[in-house]
């Protein structure tokens, strides 16, 4: 009985022994399964180190980024996760407040003026170039027969 019950005893000792030395998870493995789950965003990188994973690279919005970085702890082996990322700027696509039509006709109007440039600056149509005193006149009087609305005539008398 004795021998039955220190049989048993050395058995459960073992076995919490190799339960408790589990095998450590290298930095390399931990990197290939951490790139693994980055590779759904191509702005990002990860390295890990010492147990610590080093995200960085950009990412569309904060939402995105702490997905990532809640997917990154999720994986065994990873302690922490260091946020070296940044949000990119949100794309403003900006509206010519000038209709193309009226812009083609100015365009139209200072053809004969290949110095004058038609530009839309801050919502205004802007001339610019060099013109003579009497240039600038023709195009004072052709643009203001359009009623294009306001015009900026920045261009260089000479």
């Amino acid at each position: 009985m004795k021998k039955t019950f220190a049989m048993a005893a050395m058995a459960l000792a073992i076995s919490f022994g190799s339960v408790s030395c589990k095998k450590k998870v290298s930095d390399a493995e931990l990197t290939t399964q951490a790139t693994t789950v980055v590779t759904s965003n191509p702005g990002a990188t990860v390295e890990v180190k010492d147990g610590t994973a080093h995200l960085s690279g950009t990412f569309p919005d904060e939402a995105s980024r702490d997905a990532m970085i809640s997917q990154l702890k999720a994986i065994p082996g990873i302690k922490d996760v260091m946020d070296m990322t940044r949000i990119e700027a949100p794309v403003v696509e900006t509206v010519s407040a000038v209709d193309p039509a009226v812009q083609q006709k100015v365009q139209d109007a200072v053809k004969d003026f290949p110095s004058v440039k038609v530009e839309v600056v801050n919502g205004e149509l802007t001339l610019t170039g060099d013109v003579s005193p009497a240039q600038a006149r023709k195009i004072k009087e052709s643009v203001d027969a359009l009623q294009a609305g306001k015009v900026n005539y920045n261009y260089n008398v000479k």
